[in-house]
């Protein structure tokens, strides 16, 4: 008979220690920095980070709340772990879509202590209703919490220590501007160049005590579509390969064999995004046609399409967004062994 689950503590407490989902499990843990100098890339941000905590020290005041906006992978998580460890206060971390009631933001406010984080990866996605309930938590640090309905409803007023909002955001456009207005910064992570995702994959090479040279590292390094969350993932794969079919040592050239058999090209290129652009190329013309018809074919979700697959496709040139649809470019055309496309009749509009 299956064991039956533990009933959460009194108050809620165990529910809300951390409702973060691990993308990684342990190993990701393992491999997350701990501190600003052993987080390559992303200068700039780290840069006015480092200065907000420091400041923050001096003046004996928790920090201001931001929000850290960017695409998957790029470490937003790690940053605001990385912040709570060197301004030295805990951290309690949840999800915009974790939070349904607003007993549900109760229990996570009242137990912060004084100048402690709270994170909320994908604080887009958080209820408006909940949402409304953080300005005043922000601003004048207490929430009222309505006990009871109709003629015996009352209001309750939680006050809660001073503490710091950081929110991450993959789409920062769909934050509402009253909960941005309340953050001081809005700090974008960018994808990051081969050589600094080379030195991520040195450094997570010698934590999985795996034998790797530089070569091998930057050959994976420039297929992981600029993220360090696919390059780790990439790495842990090459490890696998090189300890079943090499001498489990990363090098270039086993690197590449073990790539092509996980089929992500020179150019970073995986089976989706081939996928996607015969689609379109064979399928549609090359375009323009509508994001909805590509995912008819392709058999994946609209939302996975704009969200995962495309925005890589742009960044690289394989991809153009026109006010009439999706369009192949000149590069892709070349990718899949075809001749540049003809030039548009005069006066047609893209």
């Amino acid at each position: 008979m299956a064991a039956k689950p533990k009933e959460p503590a009194a108050g809620g407490e165990r529910l809300f220690t951390s409702t973060l989902k691990k993308e990684g499990g342990d190993l990701d843990n393992i491999l997350r920095p701990k501190k600003f100098a052993d987080f390559p890339g992303q200068d700039a941000v780290k840069e006015r980070l480092d200065i907000v905590v420091q400041a923050s020290k001096q003046r004996g005041e928790p920090l201001g709340h931001f929000i850290l906006s960017g695409p998957p992978g790029l470490g937003k998580t790690t940053l605001a772990h990385i912040v709570a460890a060197e301004r030295g206060v805990n951290i309690k971390t949840s999800s915009g879509p974790v939070l349904e009631k607003p007993g549900d933001l109760a229990g996570l406010l009242t137990s912060l202590q004084e100048g402690d984080v709270l994170f909320i990866d994908e604080i887009h996605r958080m209820p408006i209703a909940i949402e409304e309930y953080l300005y005043s938590a922000m601003e004048d640090y207490y929430i009222d919490i309505m006990i009871d309905q109709g003629v015996g409803a009352r209001s309750v007023r939680l006050n809660i220590p001073k503490f710091t909002l950081i929110g991450a955001t993959t789409r920062l456009g769909l934050i509402s501007a009253p909960l941005r207005s309340r953050c001081q910064h809005v700090h974008r992570l960018d994808y990051y160049k081969a050589e600094e995702l080379k030195i991520i994959l040195i450094r997570s090479a010698g934590l999985l005590k795996v034998s790797a040279v530089d070569d091998g590292c930057f050959e994976i390094a420039r297929r992981s579509r600029g993220t360090p969350r696919i390059a780790n993932q990439l790495l842990q794969w090459v490890r696998d390969y090189a300890l079943i079919r090499a001498d489990g040592t990363i090098t270039r050239e086993t690197a590449d064999k073990a790539l092509a058999m996980k089929d992500v090209d020179v150019n970073g290129l995986d089976e989706y995004d081939k996928r996607y652009l015969e689609a379109l190329t064979f399928k549609f013309g090359g375009g323009p046609v509508g994001v909805k018809n590509i995912a008819v074919v392709m058999g994946e979700d609209s939302g996975t399409i704009e969200e995962v697959i495309e925005p890589y496709l742009i960044q690289e040139g394989y991809l153009v967004r026109t006010p009439r649809g999706r369009m192949v470019s000149d590069r892709a055309r070349a990718l899949l062994g075809l001749p540049p496309a003809p030039p548009p009749l005069q006066g047609e509009l893209f």
